[in-house]
């Protein structure tokens, strides 16, 4: 083989290997407190919403603001600050990632994703006490 094929395959070795580098999320989850710890910095939180504090939202004066209350599994708590619309069935959701910035006395959340719980949750409790009654009446 000629040297510039052999440079031109280490070449194109590295430009591979840069980009699953780059493409690969070495993110992790962070709690409130580490959070609070990395000010300004961008992490992923994951927490379950406040039901005990009230959620400011107003559509029809400022659709983009959108301000609750989350806490960690660690019980650290925070108020979020999403300035995007409501997502759909936010108070129904069992745990919220949220990725932003930690700032002096609120978590500016830049993207929401809800982790809700099975819609089949209640299909299944049907099923289990059709099964039971017909188990039954046998």
């Amino acid at each position: 083989m000629k040297k510039t094929h052999i440079i031109i395959l280490i070449g194109i070795a590295v430009l591979i290997g840069g980009l699953l580098i780059y493409s690969v999320d070495f993110s992790t989850y962070d709690t409130v407190s580490s959070a609070k710890q990395k000010q300004g910095k961008f992490v992923h939180l994951i927490a379950k919403l406040d039901k005990t504090e009230a959620i400011e939202y107003d559509p029809i004066n400022n659709p983009n603001y959108l301000s609750f209350y989350a806490v960690d599994s660690l019980g650290g708590k925070t108020k979020v600050v999403y300035r995007n619309n409501k997502p759909t069935d936010l108070e129904k959701s069992e745990r919220i990632v949220m990725k932003g910035k930690m700032q002096q006395d609120h978590f500016e959340c830049s993207d929401i994703l809800l982790k809700c719980p099975s819609k089949y949750k209640d299909d299944k409790k049907q099923l289990e006490k059709s099964m039971t009654e017909q188990t039954s009446a046998n």
